[in-house]
């Protein structure tokens, strides 16, 4: 295996774009382990970032603080894989997104993958998954997401960013899979098409809305193209109206 197999991966993009999906696809890859959203690497970006004035006073400089955070995670990420049987770790956690130059900082080899889906979709989906409310916020928070990650993802070196487009995703699976592990330098499995059926460290309520979702939809399947488009039928005029005030650009750019 080349040293480049063992970069970090990181999983970003606004919630409920499909990030939880590709991390379990990811995960039931014989040699990379997706465990739990960590989350909390935002919360170290203010050692150097708002809290820096303060903390410099300890004497150590960005650079050895940094080299601790890396130290620190890295040993728990690692350990998390050698313990599953696997020799390289990834990471899901939407809201990395926004923090994506730390994640550099901290992991200059990371190679990020940015998971995208047309806002007016990951607006329903917020609806039905955290209410109404959220559904609305989404208008304002999804191309902030999408902006934060494009932008920073355009300032790294090649093999360093990847934009996966969720409609791609779940309407040539295999196709999308095979490139977006070729670009990470990983040989292809077919284990990873059935995700749904292997052993993933998650809550026991993923299991019961697949179930959910499955016989809603009638099948056995884990991957819904029908989700592609939803909005046309299932967004409301208001949240409607405020994604052409807030992100008419944003999809425009996108193609959407």
């Amino acid at each position: 295996m080349s040293e480049s197999n063992h970069r970090p991966i990181f999983i970003v993009g606004c919630q409920r774009s499909g990030t939880t999906m590709l991390r379990l696809m990811l995960d039931s890859h014989s040699q990379i382990s997706c465990g739990p959203e960590t989350r909390f690497l935002e919360d170290l970006e203010r050692i150097v970032d708002a809290d820096w004035r303060r903390l410099s006073q300890f004497g150590y400089s960005q650079e050895e603080w940094l080299r601790r955070i890396r130290l620190f995670f890295e040993g728990i990420q690692s350990d998390y894989a050698r313990s599953r049987g696997k020799t390289r770790w990834a990471d899901k956690s939407p809201r990395y997104a926004l923090h994506i130059p730390f994640l550099m900082q901290v992991f200059p080899d990371a190679q990020i993958v940015h998971v995208i889906r047309d806002g007016r979709d990951v607006a329903v989906s917020h609806r039905k998954r955290f209410g109404y409310w959220s559904s609305v916020k989404s208008s304002v928070k999804w191309p902030r997401y999408i902006q934060a990650a494009r932008d920073a993802g355009a300032a790294l070196p090649p093999g360093s960013y990847f934009e996966l487009r969720y409609d791609r995703l779940v309407a040539d699976t295999e196709q999308t899979l095979r490139g977006l592990l070729e670009w990470l330098g990983e040989e292809w499995e077919p284990e990873i098409l059935d995700f749904a059926r292997q052993k993933h460290d998650v809550p026991e309520r993923y299991h019961r809305q697949l179930a959910a979702r499955n016989q809603k939809a009638g099948t056995d399947g884990s991957v819904y193209a029908s989700r592609v488009g939803t909005y046309r039928a299932e967004l409301d005029p208001l949240v409607r109206t405020l994604f052409w005030f807030t992100s008419r650009r944003t999809l425009r750019e996108l193609g959407y």
